[in-house]
């Protein structure tokens, strides 16, 4: 591939991709409006075409206020991947050449033809908002590590190497507009890792009020990265803001490591808690179903005993009522039976006597009396 007409095709294509890194207006991802004044130059500086007789080393930080990641710490850092062309992937901080990097690991779900890797910086997290009102320029290092090998060169089809590498960025002013800084373009790496691109983003119509201000909630910016010529990772580092007299503008006090320790601790145990808990919940959940289950089984036990009883009451008074009728129909039954029935006459006779000669005395008695 001809990649110095690939290079001027890419800054033709850097208006197209300025625009992809729009969004809505009240975050730095906003589009130019096309019908507004254009709010900064697209210049682009661009390092001649290099090849490395060995690989390339990252740099180290120069300034005491860089963002160098060191720390691990990148909660200022977002993906954008909600355009059409955006890039789609992961945000870590990594270890790369011995030097610790955030890191936008591309899924390479999105065809690099027009693709695009957007990374979002949050300035009022790393500088307060007083600190993002006093911003006149950016400058960071930009790194890209192959992970194909589909790069095809003028000498070569199948190299595991990054290309050319080049992007731009922009960001939403304290006036609502849309901001394209500089460009900014590296050489073709034809190492699985490039080496650093310096790219530096001002604001050039500061006076005018096109920068951030201190009523702002969210001051942020878009890195991005376009014409990606093979599958690559992007990655950024040693981030350092400048005032209008060129001076670093210091961080916000960033905490102890020990503190960073405790937090992390703290944070494990609340997972590791949190797990807990939810096991424990599911325990409970597991031992109340079974519960309601041998509760289920015992009612089914206890109907079926119950079933069980009451046939056999059943059977036995059936067996009774057997039993008498077989009594009843006897021989031996029918001969005292006749007896009681005899004993029972004799007894009503022998009432009906008494009964008699108690009404006899009684008549006499009263005869006794009139005389």
């Amino acid at each position: 591939m001809n990649y110095k007409g690939f290079i001027a095709g890419a800054m033709a294509f850097a208006l197209a991709a300025c625009a992809a890194g729009c969004g809505d207006k009240k975050e730095s991802d906003s589009k130019p409006d096309k019908n507004k004044e254009t709010t900064a130059p697209t210049e682009t500086t661009t390092v001649e075409d290099t090849t490395e007789a060995e690989p390339p080393k990252p740099v180290d930080a120069s300034d005491p206020n860089a963002v160098t990641f060191d720390d691990g710490i990148f909660d200022f850092a977002f993906a954008k991947s909600d355009d059409d062309d955006c890039a789609k992937g992961e945000l870590s901080v990594v270890e790369l050449m011995g030097n610790k990097m955030l890191k936008f690991a591309d899924d390479n779900t999105v065809k690099l033809d027009g693709k695009v890797q957007k990374i979002g910086i949050s300035v009022t997290k790393l500088l307060g908002n007083e600190g993002a009102a006093k911003v006149r320029s950016i400058e960071f290092d930009v790194y890209a590590q192959a992970t194909a090998d589909h790069l095809k060169t003028e000498e070569a089809d199948g190299v595991r190497a990054p290309g050319w590498i080049g992007g731009g960025g922009g960001t939403v002013t304290a006036q609502d507009k849309w901001y394209d800084f500089k460009e900014f373009s590296g050489g073709e790496y034809n190492f699985e890792t490039s080496g650093n691109v310096h790219a530096v983003f001002k604001f050039l119509l500061a006076d005018s009020g096109q920068c951030w201000s201190e009523d702002m909630e969210d001051a942020n910016f878009l890195i991005m990265r376009w014409g990606v010529a093979n599958e690559s990772d992007l990655y950024i580092d040693n981030i350092v803001f400048y005032d209008e007299d060129g001076n670093s503008i210091p961080l916000l006090d960033q905490k102890s490591k020990k503190e960073q320790f405790e937090d992390a601790a703290k944070e494990k145990a609340s997972e590791a808690k949190a797990q807990f808990d939810e096991a424990v919940e599911k325990a409970k959940a597991d031992a109340e179903k079974t519960k309601e289950g041998m509760k289920a089984e015992a009612e089914k036990t206890k109907e079926e005993m119950k079933a069980e009883y009451e046939k056999a009451v059943s059977d036995m008074k059936s067996e009774f009522e057997k039993a008498k009728d077989d009594i009843e129909n006897s021989d031996k039954y029918k001969e005292i039976d006749a007896k009681i029935k005899e004993a029972e006459e004799k007894l009503k006779q022998d009432t009906a006597k008494a009964k008699e000669a108690i009404e006899e005395a009684s008549r006499a008695i009263e005869e006794a009396k009139k005389k």
